[in-house]
């Protein structure tokens, strides 16, 4: 018996990455899964290794018409749902406030957010009614820069420490009925992409050596895979383990939150870089 049989979980950004560890993990708990995600090539991979398990749509969580037709297809699947996931979103990969041109700052912040926070936002709207009448649940993923500054730059940080305000202020608006809670993973090596107003769009965190930069800077010393950390979604899906679990974030950063002092300052070279031209104050 799965913690999850029968429930019906409704997943975005869930054709790769962490979304697909979730997913492989809600499968094996005894879920029944949709799926919204932008790439329809990794759409018919789901459908190739879960078969009748899953239903999936092709869509932009930017679009409040995509979240609701993800929710209509769902229900006319499954005839009801459980779990809404707000898993998708893109990340800034540290782009320093000093480092963003000006000409992109405008359509790179709207990309981040619109993902990132709107899209979340979307899919709560979307799932609102069906939720209510099963007593369900909204799970956001977050990150450690939901609560801390370097896990991205400015854009990234700002836009997690949104859906974190979003997680808070939904719990209290939706109880008794909704439960609204978060999990925020540390590092992963994921196929996580950039936004494409600053020419990121196919630039891919597994690219990265994250062992060999980030894991040395972490207590745990390690960089978890994406079904490291579907164990906390489950948790929180869970009617069983988490009925009175609600306006939280479970943090799993690999202990970056813990580990005390670091860098003292990132602006060392700012100085040195804004400097005055010689004669003038």
């Amino acid at each position: 018996m799965g913690r999850l049989d029968g429930e019906v979980i409704l997943i975005t950004g869930g054709a790769s990455g962490l979304g697909r560890g979730i997913l492989d993990r809600f499968v094996e708990e005894g879920g029944r899964i949709a799926v919204l995600d932008r790439s329809a090539e990794r759409l018919a991979d789901l459908r190739r290794d879960h078969g009748d398990k899953i239903e999936t749509l092709a869509g932009d969580v930017r679009a409040l018409a995509d979240n609701e037709h993800a929710v209509a297809a769902c229900v006319a699947r499954f005839g009801r749902l459980d779990v809404a996931i707000g898993n998708a979103g893109i990340w800034d990969y540290n782009r320093s406030l000093d480092a963003l041109a000006p000409e992109s700052l405008d359509a790179a912040f709207d990309e981040v957010f619109h993902i990132n926070v709107k899209g979340c936002l979307h899919l709560a709207k979307a799932a609102l009614p069906w939720l209510v009448r099963s007593s369900g649940s909204i799970i956001f993923t977050v990150s450690n820069a939901g609560f801390g500054p370097a896990g991205g730059g400015p854009l990234y940080t700002a836009s997690k420490h949104a859906v974190v305000g979003l997680i808070h202020e939904l719990a209290y608006e939706l109880a008794p009925n909704v439960r609204v809670n978060g999990v925020a993973p540390g590092p992963i090596s994921t196929d996580l992409r950039g936004p494409a107003a600053l020419g990121m769009a196919e630039r891919s965190i597994s690219t990265l050596d994250l062992g060999a930069f980030a894991a040395p800077h972490t207590p745990l010393g390690v960089v978890p895979t994406p079904a490291d950390y579907a164990g906390a979604f489950v948790f929180l899906a869970s009617r069983r383990d988490s009925p009175a679990t609600t306006g939280a974030v479970i943090n799993c950063d690999v202990g970056i939150s813990a580990r005390g002092i670091g860098q003292a300052a990132a602006g060392a070279k700012l100085a040195e870089e804004y400097a005055a031209p010689a004669g003038e104050s």
